[in-house]
């Protein structure tokens, strides 16, 4: 008997989506901890600070005010257009019309609206990898193809031309960059950056640049925004951005995309139909963040880089893990092939994902498997947790593999 569309209860397209692993590990983690089990959850990816007072006074202020109480344009407040395009100035010295600026759902809306502008159907978009769990779902979602460029620690995580070229097609539309990384905290060099700009512009693809992380650089490493580097690609690159990680707003969900006008105009009109306009409150709270100084966001910044220490130097004491210094973000992504391939409790552990689980259950830590981030062998542990919480954690992880 064959089967009819109408037995296929949910569509091919969305069944296909897998549920976010980082989010799995966290809402795992928070149920534990709420049964009074004492979970350390290094999974989420979101800092631990509260959101600056100024904002969040900004955000009380704008609900008083009736304006926001209304529906505004679908494509962002004007006022925070102008605000992200002088902070894109200030903070990349990349010059941008507000009208090249789409304000969205957070950065997660800004990435799929931005490929669904882009691709047509079976494009391909070359993804290094580690790479973000949303990234190769968005693109499925929006008819392209994913295909996957590995880089390991031994390269510092960071894809080189010749493995871009050799992973170029004739199908090949778009470069996904991303610096800082996540889950591994790599960050590529203003002289990689323009040398991979330049491939880029031989071949005349486009590029999707996520610069989410762009404050948490360390150890004054020389880096920057891929088209202030590469003024030639502006034409054909997107920058994705937002308020959650620097301002510790990952729950205001204010994200937005910068791109040519012809491009965010088609987004725009996505979103007029998808969602309307993002929330008018977080938008007056993210103007006044990305108005306001960088004080706040230099402290978080302070607390991170001494986390950072701690973390790399604890796991790099485990026998059978090497873990990189990550040069940004708030991610420690070590190699844990050292420990694969043995008994423990007389359970033979062989994947990433099977050790992730054996912490959860015999030492109380959540870590995201590599499987998630196309890398098995790996452990991402993010490091946007108290001191204590890291110590606590990772010394747990040493006594139980003593």
């Amino acid at each position: 008997m064959t089967s009819s569309p109408r037995d296929r209860r949910v569509s091919q397209r969305i069944g296909a989506i897998a549920e976010s692993a980082t989010l799995k590990v966290d809402a795992k983690a928070k149920a534990l901890k709420a049964e009074g089990r004492p979970v350390i959850g290094f999974g989420a990816g979101e800092p631990d600070f509260p959101t600056p007072d100024y904002i969040v006074e900004a955000a009380v202020e704008a609900c008083r005010d009736p304006r926001n109480h209304r529906y505004t344009p679908a494509g962002g407040l004007p006022e925070l257009k102008k605000a992200i395009a002088e902070k894109t100035l200030r903070d990349s010295g990349l010059v941008v019309d507000p009208a090249q600026v789409l304000v969205t759902n957070g950065g997660k809306q800004a990435i799929y609206a931005a490929f669904a502008a882009m691709l047509d159907p079976d494009d391909e978009v070359i993804v290094p990898a580690p790479y973000w769990t949303t990234y190769p779902e968005a693109i499925a979602l929006a008819g392209g193809v994913p295909v996957e460029v590995l880089a390991d620690e031994t390269q510092d995580y960071k894809v080189t031309v010749e493995q871009l070229e050799a992973a170029r097609t004739d199908r090949t539309k778009v470069l996904l960059f991303v610096s800082p990384s996540n889950p591994t905290g790599a960050i590529y060099s203003a002289e990689e950056i323009r040398a991979i700009g330049r491939w880029v512009e031989d071949h005349d693809l486009w590029v999707l640049t996520d610069e989410i992380y762009e404050h948490l650089v360390y150890d004054d490493a020389e880096t920057g925004s891929m088209p202030a580097l590469c003024p030639f690609l502006q034409d054909n690159c997107v920058i994705v951005n937002g308020v959650a990680k620097t301002y510790a707003m990952t729950g205001w969900r204010v994200g937005w995309m910068i791109g040519p006008k012809d491009l965010v105009k088609a987004a725009t009109n996505l979103q007029s139909h998808a969602t309307s306009n993002v929330a008018n409150v977080a938008q007056r709270a993210a103007i006044a963040a990305v108005e306001g100084d960088l004080t706040a966001v230099e402290e978080m910044k302070t607390a991170f880089d001494r986390r950072r220490k701690t973390i790399v130097s604890m796991l790099n004491e485990i026998d059978g893990v090497l873990c990189p210094m990550p040069g940004g973000a708030f991610y420690a992504y070590p190699s844990v092939k050292g420990l694969l391939g043995k008994d423990y409790d007389g359970v033979r552990i062989d994947t990433s994902a099977e050790l992730a689980e054996y912490f959860l259950d015999k030492a109380e830590v959540a870590a995201v498997p590599g499987e998630a981030f196309g890398s098995p062998g790996y452990l991402r542990f993010s490091y946007a947790l108290g001191d204590d919480d890291i110590v606590e954690g990772i010394s747990r992880l040493q006594k139980l593999l003593a």
